[in-house]
């Protein structure tokens, strides 16, 4: 009686309940069928028919094993149900596996199974658009087509484009030779629609309330930097009444770069001067600097400038070109070199012209000395190899032009004022080990060059300041050569700890401007969009055009420049909100399905379309301003 109770209620349980049908809802053909191709709906409960989209599935029953699946063959044919055995054998899977399970007893009454091979997967077979989900169930079953596989094999898989409007990878390949067979599911994408997204990761955790909007933007800091190097790059001379500055050859707009007013014989032995001037060739910026009264007496001196054209390293002032002129009344030998704005010397930086009392005190910290030497020794080993010689590490001619970023800025001009004295290059790359130990003892013991005299006092008192390394590497450039002459790769190798420094803050640099430059990566983009707007929005010589009325789709891309730019609160104020344009801005050019309330000035007409829309539209009415530049323009036609 107890079965029978349990019984009765299970096949009521079974029982479906009855459901709604609307009068011939299953000879009906659903509609998202005739519009997509398909209903998602139709697994889910939908009433109406679907034959035509499993068309393939109505011709032959639907099997619960597909024809590729392996065959079920027991080992022997009994009546008797099999039951589950705590006994049975192990599972092992397959492989070369050297060890084997013992064997465990077997249950009489049970039935081993014997699965077939089944076949090694093949990635020659396996397609990359495939919409399949885990369950092996499709989203969209209208989409396969066995024709167009080989196809789709033989095309070049590119990485997915989020500015494009239809991803079909036929699209690229083939144009509009094949139709749109089915729109393919895009990646998913995340929900935000702006893209300053972090490039490097961020050390620095920041609540919604602490950024302001200079984030999303390069910082103060370095903005005011680069933009006084743009001014400094920029800078001319006021123009005086009858006063003008002299051009050489191709070169023009001078402006001297030395702030003292009578030069002195320095390094090389004559008077220097140096200008900033400006390229006719190319528009580029470059540095000239003036060797007053040196004759050219042999030709072949000045060619020994090509040898120092062809060296190009981060440490060195490039070499651009060297020649003669009298456009000063006298005869000058001038040198061009590759222009750093605001770079200063080490002796402007380390010894500035300020009374002794208002001299720094406290000593120069021993890592930057490290780095000196570090970059130094990187530019000697790239010149030592070249068969050259530096002959210019002077603390007037090594340039600062970032933090702690020095440059060898007189590089060639030895070469040629001194070509007629004939001297051994080895001899003048162990001037260069003398001249880099005896630079660093100038900065480290806060002593001008023209002071040192006394080299063996300097070192002890350097070393009771710094580490005992840094003595005996100032000690070991400051000694003559022994057996053998020193070499730049030695000196690298002795400074390999001190490199991995400097590797790891060029590094943390690196980092943090590619994490500024990404801020500034999307502001190309928002630019070509303002564009496309302010050429489309309110053209008057459009005005009596019904094809560009007001009443028509440019009517909703003025509402829309209204809904981002104009917009005021309840007091009728004018709201500033950057981060409202900046979005709305994005999903425009992503063309997102999020719709927009629109209303017109006279709050008569309202609108409501998604970003979707309006960006067809913003690519409809510029195509067709693109077609109108060719078209030949009529007299009584208003323009700009």
């Amino acid at each position: 009686m107890t079965s029978t109770r349990f019984g009765t209620a299970t096949q009521g349980r079974q029982m479906a309940s009855p459901r709604p049908k609307t009068r011939d809802s299953k000879d009906t053909l659903c509609r998202n069928v005739l519009i997509y191709g398909h209903c998602r709906y139709e697994d889910q409960g939908c009433a109406f028919n679907h034959k035509n989209s499993n068309s393939s599935n109505d011709s032959q029953p639907k099997k619960s094993l597909n024809v590729e699946s392996p065959s079920f063959t027991p080992t022997q044919l009994s009546s008797k149900k099999s039951t589950f055995s705590t006994s049975a054998i192990p599972f092992t899977p397959r492989g070369n596996s050297t060890t084997t399970a013992p064997p465990a007893l077997q249950d009489p009454g049970s039935t081993p199974f014997k699965p077939a091979q089944f076949p090694d997967f093949s990635q020659n077979n396996y397609d990359l658009n495939s919409t399949d989900s885990a369950n092996g169930t499709s989203e969209n079953s209208l989409g396969y087509d066995p024709f167009m596989s080989s196809v789709s094999q033989g095309l070049q898989s590119g990485t997915y484009n989020p500015y494009v409007e239809e991803h079909n990878p036929l699209a690229s390949a083939s144009g509009s030779y094949y139709g749109s067979q089915n729109t393919y599911p895009t990646p998913s994408q995340p929900l935000q629609y702006h893209l300053y997204y972090p490039l490097t990761p961020i050390r620095e955790n920041l609540q919604p309330f602490q950024r302001a909007a200079f984030d999303l933007f390069l910082p103060e800091s370095l903005r005011e930097d680069l933009q006084k190097k743009s001014e400094a790059a920029r800078q001319v001379l006021a123009s005086q009444p009858g006063v003008q500055s002299p051009s050489l050859q191709q070169y023009h707009s001078l402006v001297p770069l030395d702030v003292k007013l009578k030069n002195t014989q320095g390094v090389f032995k004559l008077p220097t001067w140096v200008w900033k001037a400006t390229s006719r060739k190319n528009g580029n910026v470059y540095c000239l600097r003036r060797v007053e009264g040196f004759r050219l007496t042999n030709e072949d001196a000045i060619k020994a400038v090509n040898s120092w054209k062809k060296i190009i390293h981060p440490n060195i002032v490039t070499t651009v070109e060297a020649f003669t002129t009298r456009d000063f009344n006298d005869s000058s030998l001038i040198f061009v070199h590759s222009y750093h704005p605001l770079s200063k010397t080490l002796a402007e930086h380390h010894f500035p012209t300020i009374p002794d009392r208002l001299r720094r005190t406290t000593a120069v910290p021993e890592k930057v000395l490290w780095s000196y030497m570090v970059q130094i020794s990187s530019a000697l080993k790239v010149i030592h190899k070249a068969k050259l010689a530096a002959r210019c590490i002077d603390i007037s001619k090594v340039i600062l032009t970032d933090k702690n970023r020095i440059r060898l800025s007189a590089c060639s001009i030895f070469d040629v004022i001194n070509f007629e004295a004939h001297r051994r290059v080895e001899d003048l790359q162990q001037e260069d080990f003398f001249n880099l130990g005896k630079l660093v003892l100038s900065i480290g013991t806060n002593t001008p060059p023209r002071n040192m005299l006394d080299l063996r006092t300097l070192l002890e008192q350097l070393g009771r300041t710094y580490s005992e390394e840094l003595k005996e590497r100032v000690a070991w450039l400051l000694s003559a050569p022994q057996a053998q002459y020193k070499t730049a790769e030695q000196l690298m190798r002795d400074l390999a700890v001190h490199v991995d420094d400097l590797y790891v803050s060029a590094s943390n640099a690196q980092d943090e401007v590619t994490s500024h430059l990404g801020r500034e990566l999307e502001n190309g983009r928002l630019v070509r969009l303002l564009a496309k707007l302010g050429t489309i929005n309110e053209r008057p010589e459009f005005d009596g055009d019904i094809n560009w009325s007001e009443t028509d789709t440019r009517y909703t891309l003025k509402l829309f420049r209204d809904y981002v730019f104009h917009q005021v609160d309840a007091q009728g104020n004018p709201v500033l909100d950057l981060g409202h344009i900046i979005s709305c801005l994005n999903k425009l050019d992503a063309g997102t399905e999020e719709k927009i309330y629109l209303t017109s000035r006279d709050h008569q007409s309202t609108f409501l379309v998604t970003y979707r829309e309006l960006k067809k539209q913003v690519q409809s009415a510029f195509g067709d301003l693109q077609k109108g530049n060719t078209k030949p323009q009529h007299p009584n036609n208003r323009a700009f």
